[in-house]
């Protein structure tokens, strides 16, 4: 058994390409960089090493997602890895790249077609709504003197 998933999340390096093939099937194409932090072995500092994935959506979810996104947006992204290889002038070339089953907007908030954000979506509540009631003030919770001997372990 093997299994093919992945989970990234970083930023858009470039905006997002939406075509069509032949068929009528909507393909998005985007690019996400994902940084790895290393030590400098002669500073001995921190240092992020960026690392670009290509991520490829299709059908009619990539066109409704193409909208939200451009260079730089923040995502999380869900989805397998898929090895694909061809030949150009001569040269065989090769690529890995993401096919994305779940997206996420991580950005404050995500940029509409006409240049504005996009408010945040409000928090779903399933639970029935009550009437609003005016909310008590904030009280301390009551000092309880714990000392280390009192905890078992």
């Amino acid at each position: 058994m093997s299994i093919n998933r992945v989970n990234i999340s970083g930023n858009l390096t470039r905006d997002p390409e939406l075509r069509m093939t032949a068929g009528g099937t909507q393909v998005l194409s985007f690019g996400v960089a994902v940084n790895d932090r290393r030590k400098n072995p002669q500073t001995g500092d921190w240092e992020d090493y960026p690392n670009f994935v290509d991520c490829t959506m299709f059908g009619t979810r990539a066109e409704a997602v193409s909208r939200y996104l451009q260079k730089g947006s923040k995502v999380a992204i869900e989805g397998k890895l898929r090895y694909s290889s061809w030949e150009r002038d001569g040269q065989r070339r090769s690529k890995l790249e993401v096919i994305v089953d779940e997206i996420e907007f991580m950005s404050r908030g995500a940029q509409g077609p006409d240049g504005g954000y996009a408010p945040a979506p409000a928090p779903r509540s399933y639970a029935p709504q009550a009437q609003a009631q005016p909310a008590a003030p904030l009280q301390a919770p009551p000092a309880v003197d714990v000392y280390d001997e009192d905890i078992p372990f």
